[in-house]
C-alpha cells in the first residue's frame, strides 16, 4: 500500500497515520471539483452547436460525411468509457487513483481541441472525413479520461447524503457556464463579417480563434481542479489487493458490481431520457424558428436563461434533497421540468398564447421571448435540479455495492452510465427525424410560409412522444431502493467491518 494511503479497498477515511484527520469538505472544495467541467461543457457544446455547421459550410465536407464521422467517434468512445472505469477503479499511484488520469488529460484535451477547428483545407473529402473522425476520436478518449474518474471521485470526496448533491449542483453548473459562456463569446465577439466572409458564420477565422479560446480554458479547467483536489488524495480509497485474474473471471467481476437494482434503475433512467433528451435538442432549433418564428440574435437571447437556472439549481438541489430525499424530489421534478417546457406550446395550440410578431414599445423585443425567457428559467431550474440529484444517486450506489461486494467501483459505475447515454443519444436523433417525416414537415421553407396545420400536427406529435418517455424515466426511477435512512445503515455496516479488520489484523500483530 501506498505510504499514507487510505487502507486497500477501504471506505473514506477520516485520519491517515502522520498526516493528521481528513481535510474537510469546504466551499472552496466545491468549486475546485466543480471548475474541471468547464473542459467537459466546452467540448459537449462545440460538438453539439457548431462542429456540423465548421465542417458541413465552412470546410466543405457533406453533411453525411460530418455526421458519419461524430458517429464513428462516438461508437468507439463508448467502448472506450468502461475500459477507463474499470481502470481508474483498479489503479495504483503514490497519486491515488483518479488524479493520475486527470492530470495526463490535461495537455491532450487542449491540443485536440485545437487540431479539431483547424483541418487540413487543401485535402480530399475522405483524407478531411478520417481526420475528423482521428480528431474526434482522441479528444473524446481524452476527456474521458478526466471527466470518468473526475466524476467518480463525486462519491470519494464526501459519503455525505446531502452534500453529494452540493458537490455535484457545482459540477453542473461550471458545465453549463463553460460550454454557454463560449457560445455566447463566439456568437457576439469572435463571429465577424469581412469582405471576404460576409457571412460571419461562415468565416474560418472565428473558428480558430474558437479553438484557441476553447483549448486554453479546457487546460486550465482540468488541471486547476485536479490541483484542487490534489491535497485529499491520503485519504480516498485504494484499489483492493491486487490478484491475478483471466479476462473471463473479469468479465464475471463486474457483471457482478453492475448486476445491482439500484444501478439498473438509474441506468433505465438515463437510457429513456437520453431519448427524450436526443429528439429535445434535434427538434428544439425547429421550435425556435418555425413555432415561434425568432431570429438567430432572439434565439440566443434565450440560451442565457440557462446561466440563471444552473445557478439556482446549484442551491435547489441540496434543499429538495434534505426535505424530500433524492429519489422523490428528484421524480417531481423530472416530470414537472416537462410540463413547465410544454406550457407555452399548449398555451399556442389553444391560441392563448401571444403572436410572434407583436412587439413591446419602440424596443421591439418580440413579445413572446420574455415568456419564453422565464419558462426556460423555470423549466431550467427544475430540470438541471433533478438531473443533479439522479446523478448523486448514482454516487451513492457505490457503498451499496462495496457493502455486497467489498469494491469500490465508482469509475465502473460512472462509465457505463455515460456509456449508455451515449450509445443511446443518437436513437433520439433518429426519433426527431421519424416525427419530421410522419407529420409532413416540408423542407425549404420559410417560416411565415409554413402551413399552421403542419406545425399544429408537429406539436401533437412531439409532446405525447417526449412526455411519455419522460413519465417512463420516472416510472423507473420509482424502483431505487436505497434511502437516506439504508445509505447511512450502509455507511455503519462498512464502518463496523472495516474497524473489525483493523481489530482483527492488530490481534494477528506479534
Amino acid at each position: 500500500m501506498t505510504e499514507g494511503a487510505a487502507p486497500e479497498g477501504a471506505s473514506l477515511g477520516t485520519h491517515v497515520k502522520g498526516l493528521g484527520p481528513r481535510p474537510a469538505v469546504t466551499m472552496w472544495t466545491r468549486l475546485f471539483y466543480g471548475f474541471g467541467s468547464i473542459a467537459y461543457g466546452v467540448k459537449d457544446n462545440g460538438f453539439r452547436v457548431f462542429l456540423l455547421i465548421f465542417y458541413n459550410q465552412v470546410v466543405g465536407l457533406p453533411a453525411t460525411m460530418v455526421a458519419a464521422a461524430v458517429m464513428t467517434a462516438m461508437l468507439l468512445d463508448c467502448l472506450i468509457d468502461p475500459v477507463i472505469g474499470h481502470w481508474s477503479d483498479n489503479f495504483r499511484s503514490r497519486w491515488g487513483r483518479r488524479h493520475p488520469f486527470m492530470y495526463a488529460s490535461a495537455l491532450p484535451v487542449a491540443l485536440s481541441f485545437l487540431l479539431l477547428w483547424n483541418p487540413p483545407m487543401d485535402w480530399s473529402q475522405t483524407g478531411q472525413f478520417w481526420y475528423l473522425v482521428t480528431v474526434a476520436v482522441i479528444i473524446r478518449t481524452f476527456i474521458t479520461l478526466y471527466e470518468i474518474p473526475s466524476s467518480a471521485m463525486s462519491a470519494e470526496l464526501t459519503q455525505d447524503y446531502t452534500e453529494r448533491s452540493r458537490m455535484l449542483g457545482w459540477r453542473f453548473f461550471f458545465g453549463w457556464w463553460g460550454g454557454l459562456t463560449l457560445i455566447l463569446v463566439m456568437y457576439w465577439f469572435l463571429m465577424r463579417s469581412t469582405p471576404e466572409y460576409p457571412t460571419a458564420q461562415l468565416n474560418p477565422e472565428s473558428y480558430k480563434e474558437y479553438g484557441i479560446l476553447g483549448a486554453v480554458l479546457m487546460f486550465l479547467s482540468i488541471l486547476i481542479s485536479a490541483a484542487g483536489t490534489h491535497k485529499f488524495i491520503p485519504w480516498l480509497p485504494q484499489p483492493a489487493p491486487h490478484r491475478p485474474r483471466s479476462l473471463l473471471a473479469t468479465g464475471k467481476e463486474v457483471f457482478e458490481t453492475l448486476n445491482i437494482r439500484p444501478f439498473l434503475a438509474i441506468s433505465g433512467v438515463g437510457l429513456v431520457s437520453a431519448v427524450a433528451i436526443g429528439i429535445q435538442f434535434s427538434l428544439s432549433v425547429y421550435i425556435t424558428t418555425f413555432v415561434w418564428g425568432l431570429d438567430r440574435f432572439w434565439a440566443g437571447v434565450l440560451q442565457i436563461d440557462a446561466f440563471f437556472a444552473s445557478g439556482l439549481a446549484v442551491v435547489a438541489a441540496p434543499y429538495f434533497t434534505r426535505r424530500a430525499g433524492k429519489k422523490a424530489a428528484g421524480s417531481v421534478l423530472l416530470v414537472a421540468a416537462v410540463l413547465v417546457g410544454f406550457i407555452p406550446l399548449i398555451l399556442r395550440l389553444l391560441g392563448l398564447f401571444p403572436d410572434n410578431g407583436a412587439m413591446i414599445g419602440e424596443t421591439r423585443i418580440p413579445e413572446i421571448v420574455p415568456w419564453l425567457f422565464l419558462d426556460g428559467i423555470v423549466r431550467g431550474v427544475l430540470g438541471i435540479t433533478s438531473t443533479i440529484l439522479i446523478t448523486a444517486m448514482l454516487a451513492d450506489v457505490v457503498e451499496y455495492s462495496e457493502l455486497r461486494t467489498g469494491r469500490r467501483s465508482e469509475g465502473l459505475f460512472f462509465a457505463f452510465t455515460s456509456l449508455i447515454q451515449k450509445a443511446i443519444s443518437g436513437v433520439g436523433v433518429m426519433a426527431a427525424g421519424v416525427i419530421l417525416s410522419l407529420v409532413k414537415f416540408p423542407t425549404g421553407v420559410k417560416p411565415d410560409d409554413m402551413p399552421p396545420g403542419i406545425l399544429t400536427h408537429f406539436l401533437l406529435v412531439y409532446m405525447p412522444v417526449v412526455g411519455v418517455l419522460y413519465i417512463a424515466s420516472m416510472a423507473i426511477l420509482q424502483t431505487y431502493n436505497i434511502t437516506r435512512e439504508s445509505h447511512e445503515e450502509t455507511l455503519r455496516e462498512l464502518d463496523a467491518r472495516r474497524q473489525a479488520a483493523v481489530e482483527g489484523a492488530t490481534s494477528h500483530t506479534p
